[in-house]
């Protein structure tokens, strides 16, 4: 539609100014002729002849302003547009499908396209697609990208082509405007991001480093020899991170503190943290190999928070079982090695400090309440029963928080009530709420994650909390807890109470019930005493034994129906080999009690076939993925169910997935082996 061109705003003000002072005489006019009539007629005809002459002129002239003002704005954009083209950032502008209208010389420097270039601008920048571009009035969107090895930020602002159109000072159009552009400005920050990352580099990070073997390793050799052996650890240690530009400095026998560049700990990383294999291979006749915690902070806010941070890491790395390095940064943990068994402590010190502890915690309260895992296993209820033995003796009221009472705990639940059904009190999730309270001792046993416990919202009421488990420590812990118990190389969380009720008073003395489910608990978690079973193993069996469990009752009670028998055959059956070295199959247990129980049996029972490094077997059961995992001593399965959100032990771990299928799930864990097995992870 034909536009037509007419004076707006100020300027159009200015021209009708004398008009108006033409209206302002004829007002005063009249007022003279109540005065005078002679001197109004008089000024009436001045009047007259002002306004033909106001009009004459306004339409003569009109014609000429016009084409001055045309020339005017001629001259003044076409400065306007050389500012554009010299703007010393490069600007462009584009339509709304991202194709470039117009570019200055600076964008055109950059892109290396000559002026004209018409083309979509995310055929030069891929990142600049129409769908990141923005959508309001004047929005600001900023996305930073690399291309051709150099670092960008783009600001992309919309301007409504309306808008245009009425910010215009001088002429105002007739008619409507629609659709928009979109001003492009683009800033090269490859020189500042370089100097910023280089600067990172160069900050400090904090480590702690311990030899976890250092007294078992010592006493494996020859006391003229032992010397030899620290001198020859430490050098290699010095030696290997002053490769790294790093310092290391001796603080105690066994413990040292590294300083090192974020570079270097970049390379320690794509390295895998070698020094942990390397430093085993120090050997003068020692027949234990030493091994290495490492703990490091990074990029905390000071140098104080880093040195936070590597205590927080070198914790988790013994709670793993050592032989691993940490590394803790303000977005989360990574964890390298962890590859070698954990090493089993002969001394019995730690157990017997940990009950002395434990029996002052309880003594404190009048209550207390124990609870293991969610879906409680024999383990968890055996270490849970070891407590409520404990408690009692002092004099305590106890409480077993079992939500629901599984086809795996029935068994020893019945076999208490049988004996005497006031004995044992087991209650809900609802019952402890309710009854916990300020002058409540909370035990934990079998679990150290807070959100894989029976119920997650009773640590939050009771104050004291205890907490006893053999399962290596993740990132989730169970915080502010008045006495933590965590031992990796203990097989199972009975033995580990098995030990502390040896040391509680003048000794408690154990019904042969409870010593029973004590008992049942290392046979489970040790596969009949062939997974991680020690001699602190052996010696807790020895004195559940003396206390009066008795082996024919306990696996009388292990017996399974048919149906269960079957589907656990069935599972290992139709395994499948997967990599040349794993074993990957799937447990159908919907007419069988405890499917989670059987996919963890067929998984300890597929280790039995040659070549198999590790075992997992899936189970579809209440509408999550159950996976258990298992090895014997080439693969750490923990790391591997980590990586899927599980965690547990070297040789024995598992891992639950929500939302996912059976096949996917599968899917995921293959992934998962190559990524793995690919990295060199396991």
């Amino acid at each position: 539609m034909k536009q037509k061109l007419r004076l707006s705003g100020r300027l159009q003000l200015y021209m009708q100014g004398t008009l108006l002072l033409g209206v302002l005489l004829a007002v005063l006019d009249v007022w003279i002729y109540t005065i005078n009539v002679k001197a109004g007629l008089v000024l009436s005809g001045f009047v007259l002849f002002y306004l033909i002459l106001d009009l004459l002129i306004v339409n003569f002239s009109k014609s000429i302003l016009m084409n001055e003002l045309i020339s005017f704005a001629t001259q003044y954009g076409q400065i306007q547009k050389k500012l554009l083209r010299d703007f010393e950032v490069a600007t462009a502008l584009l339509d709304e499908n991202g194709r470039v209208i117009w570019t200055n010389r600076e964008f055109e420097a950059v892109i290396g396209k000559p002026k004209g270039f018409s083309k979509e601008v995310r055929t030069i920048f891929p990142a600049l697609t129409s769908d990141r571009f923005p959508r309001e009035d004047d929005e600001l969107t900023e996305i930073s990208f690399s291309a051709d090895e150099r670092e960008y930020t783009a600001k992309l602002r919309r301007i409504p082509l309306a808008q245009m159109a009425e910010n215009s000072d001088i002429f105002e159009a007739d008619g409507k405007y629609e659709g928009c552009l979109i001003a492009l400005y683009l800033f090269d920050e490859t020189a500042l991001k370089l100097a910023l990352r280089e600067n990172d580099n160069q900050s400090l990070c904090v480590g702690l480093l311990y030899i976890d073997n250092y007294e078992e390793a010592l006493e494996s050799i020859e006391e003229v020899r032992r010397s030899l052996l620290t001198a020859l650890i430490e050098r290699k240690l010095n030696k290997y991170f002053a490769s790294y530009d790093g310092i290391v400095k001796k603080m105690e026998k066994d413990k040292f503190f590294v300083i090192l560049r974020k570079q270097s700990l970049k390379q320690l990383k794509e390295n895998r943290f070698d020094v942990l294999e390397d430093v085993k291979t120090v050997n003068i006749g020692n027949d234990m190999a030493v091994t290495l915690s490492i703990g490091i902070g990074s990029d905390g806010l000071s140098y104080a928070q880093n040195y936070e941070f590597a205590r927080t890491s070198i914790d988790l790395a013994l709670g793993r079982g050592g032989d691993q390095a940490v590394i803790k940064t303000p977005e989360g943990v990574n964890y390298y090695g962890g590859k070698s068994l954990t090493v089993e402590k002969n001394t019995r010190v730690k157990a017997r400090v940990k009950a002395l502890a434990l029996e002052e915690i309880i003594t404190a309260k009048d209550k207390v309440m124990v609870m293991g895992h969610q879906d409680a296993d024999v383990d968890a209820f055996g270490a849970a029963v070891g407590i409520y033995r404990i408690a009692k003796s002092l004099g305590r009221s106890v409480y077993i928080v079992i939500d629901q009472i599984n086809a795996n705990t029935r068994p020893w639940v019945d076999a208490f009530d049988n004996l005497d059904p006031d004995e044992l009190t087991v209650i809900d999730n609802a019952q402890a709420m309710d009854m916990a309270d300020g002058n409540t001792v909370l035990v934990v046993v079998d679990v150290n994650k807070p959100s894989r416990t029976q119920c997650p919202e009773l640590l939050k009421v009771c104050r004291s909390v205890v907490v006893l488990d053999h399962h290596r420590q993740g990132e989730e812990v169970i915080e502010n807890a008045t006495l933590s118990y965590v031992e990796p190389y203990a097989s199972s969380a009975c033995e580990m109470v098995a030990e502390v009720l040896q040391y509680i008073g003048d000794g408690v003395k154990v019904r042969s019930v409870e010593a029973d489910c004590l008992y049942a608990g290392i046979v489970v978690d040790t596969s009949n005493f062939i997974n991680k079973a020690g001699v602190r193993t052996f010696e807790a069996a020895a004195f559940l034994r003396r206390s009066g469990a008795d082996v024919t009752r306990v696996r009388k009670m292990f017996r399974e129906d048919a149906d269960d028998y079957r589907a656990r055959a069935d599972a290992v059956g139709q395994a499948r080999i997967y990599r040349g070295e794993y074993a990957i199959s799937i447990c159908n247990g919907e007419r069988t009690s405890a499917p989670t129980v059987l996919g963890a049996q067929a998984a300890n029972e597929l280790l039995n076939i040659t070549g198999i490094k590790a075992s997992f077997v899936l189970t579809d059961y209440n509408e999550k993925i159950y996976i258990s995992a298992r090895s014997i001593d080439e693969v750490n399965v923990q790391i591997i169910m980590e990586k899927l959100g599980g965690g547990g032990h070297m040789n024995v771990a598992g891992a639950q997935l929500s939302d996912i299928s059976l096949d996917d799930a599968i899917k995921k864990l293959k992934s998962t082996l190559d990524e793995m097995s690919d990295n060199k992870e396991i």
